[in-house]
């Protein structure tokens, strides 16, 4: 299907600087990447919903005054069927799917815009001293405007798959009620321009921006919100559905715990055991009823959660760090695995949290029946693992990344992935983040950004994948962390996660070394 003008897309964009490193080449002019009918799209595309929003009319100017100033000098690609640079020699099967992922606030901007709601990061972040150097995610990267732009570029990255979440206060400002048309609208649009350059979407329901005003009735503390969220879940199925071959509902459900119950460096800010794991008890909750509302939908997708999973080691060799990291690994593991894939809690948390807790009182009946609804794919997120020492306190053994807590160990993907499958069987599984942060300069001479420590991060991890799938391991898709630069949470825009770069003054996006590399990975299936 030919992909449709626009004035939004810029003259010289990111993607140019993809078709530039193209020329030159007549056997990568016929390569699959760019071949839209190659691309693992499993619904059909409405062309009735592609002019583009209010707002991006508004922008058009902006866009083309901005569009001179995004020709770059890229580097030639190497011939079609090249290894990638610093290659392995591993070969994926055929079929294995690459991909890229983002979440909303972290990438649209547009916060007032087109009747979007307020969600606790909204209001976290613009609370002083939440989030690094002030910085919210009002902006961002601007893809609300600029998704068309974006589109191309995943197309000319020959990405198969595109992980993204919608906002909850974009579709029901209020948390519940009256649907806002035009959010519905914006998420139509783009599930339509990734069929049009066969891209297979992969829309997640929730990424932490939980509806502000659902927070004032009580957040994830109260069982309601759980309910609602199976309403939400039930209106963007039937509004998108026909458009979407793979639905994830929760994501991270552990962060939301962890970051912003127990440490408060999350939205909503809070530093409350007791709120922390009923908050969980609920997220779990809410994630099997949003799996009901699919199948009751009568959808034909496939759904599944997305969990961030960490090995946990003992830091020695003594029996007392042996028991804490299994305890551990209960309160980072099992408690999300076992109640989705058992259809129980471990009892070794629930003996540790204790009878009178708040998380263990609140389990009513047929709660975990619900949690345990029959999932077509769990999707998987790795990024370090955990040393636990005797006393059950983490501990770094490895070096770390620029993110402080980001202990550097792809044998750690192989060890969760090859768990997964032990433990809870042949369920199909996806990465859907794996990345790093890394201290990305702009060269203003080359207009290039040398990240090689994001190549050499990736390339290990791709190898620790695929040594899981050629052991057994079920592992379908590959999804990096992030496709963009993007409001990495309380850290604001200092860290930089993105295969792309923005400048986020333009808004002008710039390829990273790391995707010319990882566009050469996908092309050839070869790490």
């Amino acid at each position: 299907m030919p992909v449709p003008t626009s004035p939004l897309r810029p003259v010289a964009s990111a993607a140019a600087q993809i078709r530039g490193d193209r020329a030159g080449s007549a056997a990568d002019a016929a390569g699959t990447a760019d071949d839209p009918a190659s691309g693992p799209v499993t619904a059909t595309a409405s062309p009735a919903h592609t002019s583009a929003p209010d707002g991006a009319q508004r922008h058009n100017g902006r866009a083309q005054a901005q569009s001179a100033d995004a020709a770059t000098t890229a580097a030639r690609r190497p011939a079609s069927g090249t290894a990638p640079e610093g290659s392995l020699g591993l070969q994926f099967p055929d079929g294995f799917v690459w991909g890229a992922a983002t979440s909303a606030y972290q990438v649209e901007g547009a916060a007032k815009e087109d009747g979007r709601g307020d969600s606790i990061w909204d209001t976290f972040s613009r609370t002083p001293g939440k989030v690094r150097n002030g910085d919210t995610g009002d902006v961002a990267a601007d893809h609300y405007h600029r998704y068309i732009e974006d589109l191309d570029l995943m197309k000319a990255l020959g990405l198969h798959s595109y992980r993204f979440s919608i906002s909850w206060p974009r579709v029901l400002p209020d948390g519940a009620g009256e649907v806002n048309q035009r959010g519905l609208d914006f998420y139509r649009r783009l599930l339509t321009g990734l069929h049009e350059r066969g891209i297979a979407p992969m829309a997640t329901m929730f990424h932490w921006d939980l509806p502000q005003a659902l927070q004032d009735i009580g957040g994830w503390e109260s069982r309601e919100v759980a309910y609602r969220f199976a309403d939400y879940a039930e209106v963007v199925v039937n509004e998108l559905g026909d458009l979407v071959p793979v639905w994830l509902t929760i994501n991270e459900p552990k962060t939301v715990v962890q970051n912003g119950y127990l440490f408060g460096n999350h939205a909503p800010g809070f530093r409350n055991p007791e709120a922390a794991y009923l908050a969980a008890h609920h997220l779990l909750l809410g994630h099997g009823l949003a799996v009901q509302a699919l199948r009751a939908a009568g959808a034909g997708s496939r759904v599944g959660p997305a969990l961030n999973l960490h090995p946990c080691y003992p830091a020695d060799d003594t029996p007392e760090a042996r028991a804490a990291a299994r305890l551990m690994d209960g309160y980072e593991n099992r408690l999300y695995l076992d109640s989705i894939f058992l259809g129980s809690y471990p009892q070794d948390v629930l003996a540790d949290l204790g009878e009178s807790s708040r998380m263990v009182r609140a389990i009513a009946d047929r709660d975990l029946e619900i949690i345990s609804e029959p999932v077509d794919l769990l999707a998987v997120q790795y990024y370090c693992p955990y040393y636990v020492d005797s006393s059950g306190k983490k501990i770094n053994k490895l070096p770390t990344s620029e993110a402080h807590w980001q202990q550097i160990y792809p044998d750690g993907m192989y060890d969760i992935l090859t768990r997964i499958t032990r433990d809870y069987g042949n369920i199909p599984l996806t990465v859907t983040e794996n990345g790093i942060p890394t201290p990305d300069a702009l060269d203003i001479d080359t207009d290039t950004v040398d990240d090689g420590g994001r190549i050499t991060f990736l390339r290990d991890h791709f190898a620790a994948a695929l040594r899981a799938i050629r052991d057994g391991v079920p592992l379908e898709s590959y999804h990096v962390w992030s496709l963009l630069d993007n409001f990495e949470w309380d850290q604001g825009y200092e860290q930089r996660w993105g295969l792309v770069y923005v400048d986020y003054e333009s808004q002008r996006r710039v390829l990273k070394h790391s995707a010319r590399w990882y566009r050469d990975v996908i092309a050839t299936n070869t790490v």
